[in-house]
Formats: structure tokens, sequence, C-alpha cells
């Protein structure tokens, strides 16, 4: 039987072991070599130079349509109050008004330096008849621009709005009046 080793009382060819021999011999040579690079770390990149913030397009200033020279918001309501007329001719009641009114409203209208319209608030509206509000928001929105008071930073001022059933009003600072009977 020669000299050849036994496994486990097995012979072994000669192939296993040159097949055995240079599997060891790889993988020695294998475990000695230097372990590969690591790979290059990434090269931080320099800050860029701020870019400048974009500027907005140039903006045509606005000329406010109508001007009102009030110094003081009792005298820019009447102002208001007639633009509201002249815009809402129609809505207008003309002569005194009923005895009986379908709602009385005070509402505070804040003004801004251009005419528009900043914070519309309710002092005392008719909350029982919904409709009507909306309808004087619609009427005041409308309306928009109001004059720009040009000798205040703004305005703020309030109206009282006499409103008929039939759909028409009045504001108490144009008033004409209401009948007796």
């Amino acid at each position: 039987m020669g000299n050849q080793p036994k496994q486990f009382g097995r012979r072994i060819s000669p192939h296993t072991l040159t097949y055995s021999a240079v599997l060891l011999a790889t993988m020695l040579l294998a475990s000695c070599a230097a372990p590969p690079p690591p790979a290059p770390a990434p090269q931080p990149t320099p800050p860029s130079a701020p870019q400048p913030a974009p500027q907005p397009a140039p903006v045509a200033a606005r000329i406010p349509d109508i001007i009102s020279q009030a110094a003081n918001a009792t005298n820019y309501r009447r102002d208001a109050a007639q633009h509201i007329y002249k815009n809402n001719s129609a809505r207008i009641y003309k002569g005194r008004m009923p005895p009986l009114l379908m709602a009385v409203a005070v509402l505070e209208l804040d003004v801004d330096t251009m005419g528009d319209i900043a914070a519309i608030r309710w002092v005392r509206g008719p909350t029982h008849l919904p409709n009507v509000i909306a309808d004087i928001e619609a009427l005041v929105r409308a309306s928009a621009p109001y004059p720009a008071p040009v000798k205040m930073p703004g305005v703020i001022y309030t109206d009282v709005w006499l409103y008929d059933k039939s759909g028409l009003f009045q504001l108490g600072t144009l008033t004409e009046g209401q009948r007796n009977k």
C-alpha cells in the first residue's frame, strides 16, 4: 500500500494532495498581500462666492386714482362715504329712510395709504341677517380702491349702514334722516 497518507482510513489520491497544496499556497500568499488602498477621500469643494440675492423686478409706482386731503378719520369718513355713494348710486335710498329699517349695522374699515382695504371689522353686524352682512361687505369691496389718505399713514374709520328691506341703503355720514311715520 505504499507511502500514501490515509485520511480516516481512506487513501488520498495524489491529485487531491496537489490540489490541496496549491490551494494552501494561494491562501498563504493572499493573506500576506497588502490590503487594497482605501478609496481616495472626496476632495471638499471650495466654498463658492456668495451669490447676490436676486433683485425683484422693478415695480412701477402706483399712483392713487383718488386722493383725500382729510387730515383725520372724521373728515376721511365723509370722503369715503361719498366714494361709496358714487360707486353704488343705484343702491342709495333717496330721501328720508322709513321708520322701520331692515338692519342698522356699524362697520369699521381700515384703508391703507394707497386707498386699498387693509381690513373690514364689524362693530355691530346684523348677525340675524347674514345675507345683509355679505351684501354690505360686497359693496365695500367693490368700491375699492378708496380715496388715498395722503395726509395720514392710512386710516381706520367707522360708519353706520342704514339698510332698507328693498336692499337700498344710506350711510350715517350722509343720511337724509328718517321719517317718523
